[in-house]
């Protein structure tokens, strides 16, 4: 594939989030101004998180002129492929060129049908392909290298979640240079390392109950000591990024240096997953900035 051209539109910084993918219409105007302000705020792309899917990013996109909305991602095992395809059709005829269907496998214990997950993707994009639904404009959450040739070959590039900046590595050399490489990256805003790190492990600690996870883990150099009791020191530093601003930014680097074209960050605190945390993300601003 020839270079994505979401990677100048995107920019270098995202922010990924659950609670900005919201349903409770009491909630649907600060999600409005959340948005609006992370477009002013400088970040080039939202990426919703929550097994989302078009209709969640309907409002972020009708609240902002230029952010790109994403879905991070909208499983394959929820939504049939002509749906997604119908629903991308009349969101991208609203806001041309602005929502990335972000697809991914989803997890066996969060899907009962889940059965032959690598085939299944491939045959949800053939459905896509016949549907119009243009590859450039669709990303795959990809951790193993069979997803993300896959990635490289059908599809804008790859979103993968909870990686470390030397899978980045790894990704981008499968890649190549041409398709987008978008890793998402926690990040902690406390300078205590047993603060920092107690947040992290409360955060990681469904993750590492699911075995896709746990086995890229495992596949990029880390042993099963790390991946029990809540995670290693070692596993922690390297999936967060925490400390004060000027170590954030090093841990942020560490991902474009290794071939990230756009960092999507995702700001964990001790509030609840679906928060807005508007003043953090205002920090994380300034430390991108």
């Amino acid at each position: 594939m020839t270079t994505s051209p979401l990677k100048d539109q995107i920019g270098r910084y995202g922010v990924w989030s659950v609670g900005l993918r919201g349903e409770d219409p009491a909630g649907a105007g600060e999600r409005a101004e959340a948005a609006a302000e992370l477009e002013d705020l400088g970040f080039g792309a939202v990426w919703l998180g929550g097994n989302s899917a078009a209709q969640h990013a309907a409002p972020l996109l009708k609240a902002t002129s230029t952010l790109t909305v994403g879905t991070s991602i909208q499983s394959i095992w929820q939504y049939e492929a002509a749906d997604s395809a119908a629903s991308f059709a009349e969101l991208n005829s609203a806001h041309p060129g602005r929502f990335v269907l972000g697809l991914g496998v989803s997890h066996a214990q969060r899907a009962a049908q889940y059965r032959r997950p690598y085939s299944a993707l491939v045959g949800y994009l053939d459905a896509l392909d016949e549907a119009g639904v243009p590859a450039e404009r669709r990303a795959l959450a990809a951790l193993g290298p069979k997803t993300l040739e896959l990635s490289r070959d059908r599809a804008a590039g790859a979103i993968p979640y909870l990686v470390t900046a030397e899978h980045t590595a790894r990704a981008r050399e499968i890649l190549g240079d041409g398709p987008l490489l978008a890793p998402e990256l926690k990040v902690i805003l406390e300078t205590d390392p047993d603060r920092a790190r107690t947040l992290a492990r409360e955060s990681i600690a469904m993750y590492l109950a699911l075995p896709n996870y746990t086995n890229n883990f495992l596949r990029n150099g880390f042993t099963e000591d790390d991946v029990a009791n809540g995670g290693s020191d070692r596993l922690i530093d390297a999936v967060y990024a925490w400390g004060d601003e000027q170590r954030i930014r090093a841990r942020i680097d560490a991902f474009t240096d290794a071939g990230a074209d756009h960092v999507a960050l995702q700001l964990v605190d001790d509030g609840d997953r679906d928060s807005l945390p508007r003043e953090g993300w205002k920090r994380l601003a300034s430390i991108v900035g």
